[in-house]
């Protein structure tokens, strides 16, 4: 018992130890990777009207001790207007074994905020992917020829990445909270999430490659 709570608190400090600025590059570069793969990116068209983004560089899986997944990383809003990118405030997704690893590699994950509700529920401490929030797997492709019912309603859209492999993600069940401790690295302090992703908070130096990505991925609302 001594021995597994070693583990846990290890693991525990692990996490808390890694650096926002170098996690931002990481969540950039996971954009930028996976908007370049032509036909087998996110939708274009999706993208565009999307009005938050979520993503959740090098999520792992937590051991067979544990069980389930446990990721942290950020999420951006657009301006009012679709004028840019808003300064990001730090994400958590946990959940049950969903499938997200293959041979316990580390998966990255990106989710599309679709609408105004969607967003309201990255201002909640904690909601339940499927459950607070409807969320489903998005579709693969430089465009979406097909709208199909869960791209019209959900309010989010979930995509990951594994060993190359990138595709749809239904992330039913998971959780996405806040990070309060990312957010106080970034900003020094705690900030009003709801400012932050309404503009009125400038963006850190450390999150400048971030937003700079998203602008280039999808530089105004459609």
């Amino acid at each position: 018992m001594r021995k597994l709570v070693s583990i846990l608190a290890f693991t525990a400090l692990c996490s808390a130890g890694e650096g926002d600025a170098k996690r931002l590059q990481e969540s950039a570069d996971v954009l930028k990777e996976i908007m370049a793969a032509g036909d087998k990116a996110i939708p274009q068209d999706l993208l565009n009207k999307a009005v938050c983004v979520v993503v959740v560089p090098g999520m792992k899986k937590a051991g067979f001790i544990v069980g389930g997944e446990y990721g942290r990383g950020y999420a951006s809003c657009r301006e009012p207007g679709g004028k840019g990118w808003t300064a990001p405030v730090g994400m958590r997704l946990e959940g049950g074994s969903f499938g997200l690893q293959i041979g316990g590699a580390a998966t990255d994950v990106v989710m599309l905020v679709m609408n105004e509700k969607g967003m309201d529920r990255l201002l909640s401490s904690k909601f339940t992917l499927g459950g607070d929030a409807s969320v489903a797997a998005g579709p693969v492709g430089r465009e979406t020829t097909a709208q199909t019912d869960a791209t019209m309603t959900a309010e989010i859209l979930s995509w990951s990445r594994s060993k190359g492999v990138f595709g749809g993600l239904s992330l039913n069940g998971a959780t996405l909270r806040d990070d309060k401790d990312s957010d106080k690295g970034l900003y020094g302090s705690e900030v009003d999430r709801r400012n932050v992703l309404a503009g009125k908070v400038p963006a850190p130096a450390e999150a400048q490659a971030f937003i700079a990505e998203l602008d280039k991925c999808s530089p105004s609302k459609m």
